[in-house]
């Protein structure tokens, strides 16, 4: 099978002007083939959280040696807007908030960038369908992107951005921080009707907690410790972590 995302040998500093580049990633190693989905844990300062970034193209990092391959193609020598034309989508832990643009507005010019050929009809119709599976209220699209939105509401508008990219390759950055039980069954289950229509779509939960990942079922869980992966296994080794903690052997 195709591998969808390959990473090897991967090192990765923050830029800092005012002290020396601090490495966050060391020797990474990963493969993701299409369909799979992938579960990255570790304790605070491990470097999880901060993978998806560099992976994205985010200034703030820099690449000093390996290499990152999605599809056969250099990601590293491409932008930001080609990454994500080439079908990476990123679920911020935070999402940004963007005053005087509409959810709808800005959801309809990733349709219409995508879907040439297809009209306002077509976009209203795959909109609602994706709102009534995320239970959004209609009111909540026409509000600016994320502004004065609660937690639980931005990671919707987060997840109902996916449902219209329809991506090859969605990594979530721990979108179950700050969410109760209810608002994340609601999320983890427009991702998985998401990963139904296409079984292909290969998925990177970087997560604190395993509680997410009764949800959304990984095939591989890896641990990180020192920006780099320590232990890899299945769902199993998630449970250990639950009951353990990060002491692994």
């Amino acid at each position: 099978m195709e591998n969808n995302l390959k990473i090897e040998n991967l090192n990765v500093c923050v830029k800092d002007s005012k002290t020396e580049d601090s490495k966050i990633l060391n020797n990474f190693d990963l493969s993701v083939k299409k369909g799979e989905i992938h579960a990255i844990m570790g304790r605070n300062g491990s470097g999880k959280s901060t993978l998806a970034l560099p992976l994205m193209g985010h200034p703030k990092y820099k690449i000093t040696n390996g290499s990152i391959e999605f599809f056969g193609q250099d990601l590293i020598k491409m932008s930001i807007q080609q990454r994500s034309k080439a079908g990476i989508f990123l679920a911020f832990q935070n999402p940004i908030e963007i005053e005087g643009v509409s959810l709808r507005e800005f959801l309809y010019q990733i349709y219409v960038d995508l879907n040439k050929n297809s009209g306002i009809e077509e976009f209203e119709k795959l909109l609602v369908q994706n709102m009534k599976l995320l239970e959004i209220k209609p009111e909540f699209v026409e509000r600016s992107i994320n502004f004065g939105l609660s937690g639980g509401e931005k990671k919707k508008a987060e997840i109902l951005q996916l449902s219209i990219l329809k991506p090859k390759l969605i990594i979530l950055d721990e979108i179950d921080s700050g969410l109760d039980v209810d608002a994340l069954k609601i999320i983890c289950n427009g991702i998985s009707k998401i990963k139904e229509q296409n079984r292909e779509i290969a998925i990177l939960i970087i997560t604190h907690y395993p509680r997410i990942l009764n949800y959304l079922e990984p095939d591989f869980v890896h641990v990180m410790e020192d920006g780099r992966i320590k232990k890899s296994g299945t769902k199993q080794l998630a449970q250990e972590i639950e009951k353990s903690g990060y002491d692994l052997k």
